[in-house]
């Protein structure tokens, strides 16, 4: 979910009080969590499938940062839609597995097999193009691992199986999503033009639950929700937010996501919160949290050329 600065229009922060820049980072996180605390309760009440589900939040997706874009200024044209296929399909990947592996997993253990698949796989690209991590790093992205480990090991009170399996695999093709778009001068332009691009499949996705009218109006506005306003505002308003936080302030804020769905969970859906989902959540995201502090600091020491 990282961007590069927004040229100018809604994402100029320069001058922002910091204050503001707190409330809009609250936000976001904030919108962050909803996208599991809505999926998983549309999809355990029966309130829509996973297919129109995906469809109704990536078809809301697009229409609300479209409209973002006009009010920017920035209005899309015709033959110039910002983002690119690859980063379509990552996005539609990461969204159709997010969908159905909600329909097994709490929104607290979602959350946090996601933000932790996402940045397991940051790490491991950024290893494998050549960077070489701290001590410090190594040892948070170790227990991070290990605590994961623990998490999945089979048990009375382990997630399901195959949810667990979709959600890693929605994390993975979220890191890769944001590997695409990595360097982007307009992450919101970007994001809009792969959920546009993404319109077509979508259309698709919610045509059968449509004919067959399986889904309630409820489900209509869990997903149009999710789509709307957890995913495209959620998203401009992190975007526009990023340029007045630092790397490691941005990563660390992202760590109270699976905290925020947990206790929306708990709240919501009257989830269960077990010792083994929080003893794990302790470890995967102060592991997390070790590895980006570890990562800071190591290039603060890197003299500049």
């Amino acid at each position: 979910m990282a961007a590069s600065k927004q040229p100018s229009g809604f994402g100029r922060m320069a001058h922002m009080q910091a204050p503001k820049i707190a409330l809009l980072t609250v936000i976001a996180m904030m919108a962050f969590a909803a996208n599991s605390i809505l999926n998983r309760i549309a999809l355990a009440h029966g309130e829509v499938d996973a297919l129109t589900y995906t469809g109704v939040r990536l078809a809301a997706g697009a229409i609300m940062l479209a409209l973002i874009l006009a009010y920017r200024g920035t209005g899309l044209r015709l033959g110039q839609i910002g983002g690119s296929l690859a980063g379509a399909m990552a996005l539609f990947g990461y969204a159709i597995a997010f969908s159905f592996a909600y329909l097994e997993l709490g929104a607290g253990t979602g959350a946090l097999l996601l933000f932790a698949s996402v940045q397991i796989c940051m790490l491991g690209w950024a290893i494998g193009k050549g960077e070489r991590p701290g001590p410090f790093e190594w040892a948070g992205f170790v227990v991070a691992i290990l605590f994961l480990a623990l998490l999945l090991m089979p048990g009375l009170t382990a997630p399901d199986p195959q949810g667990a399996v979709l959600m890693l695999g929605a994390g993975f093709a979220w890191a890769v999503y944001t590997l695409i778009g990595r360097g982007s001068i307009a992450p919101i332009t970007d994001t809009a033009g792969n959920f546009i691009r993404c319109l077509p499949v979508t259309l698709l996705l919610i045509l059968p639950g449509l004919l067959a009218q399986t889904t309630s109006p409820a489900g209509w506005i869990y997903a149009a929700a999710s789509g709307a306003l957890a995913s495209g505002l959620g998203y401009a308003v992190w975007y526009s937010v990023l340029p007045a936080l630092t790397r490691s302030t941005a990563a660390f804020v992202q760590l109270t996501v699976p905290a925020i769905a947990a206790a929306g969970g708990v709240i919501f859906i009257a989830e269960p919160l077990t010792l083994r989902l929080a003893l794990c959540s302790g470890g995967i995201l102060g592991g997390v949290g070790l590895a980006v502090w570890g990562a800071e600091t190591r290039r603060r020491r890197v003299p500049r050329p």
